[in-house]
């Protein structure tokens, strides 16, 4: 799949989310990138061979206080090989990217993996 299609599936998925989240996507960079760097590999913790889907960089919004205002945005990042490796068709792809966005997002509101699991998007 090309970048711009595989862009498109994931402008897809993130207007496909509940507006509760879609209205808490403030001052968030959502990006695509082919897979992810050896250094965001390991700081994801993961096993040789696992695939990574995406990524929050930044600082959740639990942890700011009133000194965090005028402050580069966040980083969401979809890396683009595991979807494809995971998905057969593009309709797939657009809900592995829903959930994905979803995990990622609940990073950034400050929840961490396990309630993420028991929510159904860990």
């Amino acid at each position: 799949m090309l970048r711009r299609d595989f862009e498109e599936v994931v402008r897809q998925a993130l207007s496909e989310l509940p507006p509760e989240f879609q209205d808490a996507l403030d001052n968030l960079d959502v990006q695509v990138r082919w897979a992810p760097t050896p250094e965001e590999r390991r700081r994801s913790r993961l096993r040789p061979g696992a695939d990574l889907f995406g990524v929050y960089m930044g600082r959740p919004l639990t942890h700011r206080t009133h000194f965090d205002t005028m402050v580069p945005p966040d980083v969401i990042v979809i890396y683009q090989r595991a979807h494809e490796r995971h998905c057969r068709t593009t309709a797939e792809m657009v809900e592995q990217a829903r959930q994905t966005l979803l995990h990622e997002i609940g990073h950034y509101l400050g929840i961490d993996e396990g309630r993420l699991r028991q929510l159904g998007v860990g």
